[in-house]
């Protein structure tokens, strides 16, 4: 692929903690058409909102696990987002592995986590 070639979006995986302005952002995606593939919390707070998702675990068919920390770890996530389109389409295909075009993603607020005295190396 080009440096120049744009790629469509045609589907977006969802999976924030700080949920800050993700309704509008998320309803101007489905807006668009765009499919939205979300995690956990993430997809309940779209559900509430009345923005049509898919669960992670629904298009996996793999539920999540170990306290929501793997939910996303899978093939067909990753080769979604890691195909390369002009070199990888008949694997994605023979694996029924859809791209995914868009990620939205932030990390937990990891120091704020650490420096809470309740928090200890098994949370």
């Amino acid at each position: 692929m080009t440096s120049d070639a744009s790629v469509a979006i045609r589907r977006a995986l969802l999976s924030v903690s700080d949920k800050a302005g993700l309704v509008p952002f998320a309803q101007a995606l489905s807006d668009l058409g765009i499919e939205l593939l979300s995690t956990g919390g993430t997809y309940r707070l779209l559900q509430e909102a009345g923005i049509p998702a898919i669960e992670i675990s629904e298009y996996t068919g793999f539920p999540e696990m170990m306290d929501g920390r793997v939910k996303t770890l899978h093939p067909k996530v990753h080769g979604g987002i890691l195909a390369r389109r002009d070199q990888d389409q008949a694997v994605m295909d023979e694996h029924n592995i859809p791209p995914i075009d868009l990620v939205v993603v932030n990390l937990y607020p990891f120091e704020a986590t650490v420096a809470n005295p309740d928090c200890d190396l098994p949370t």
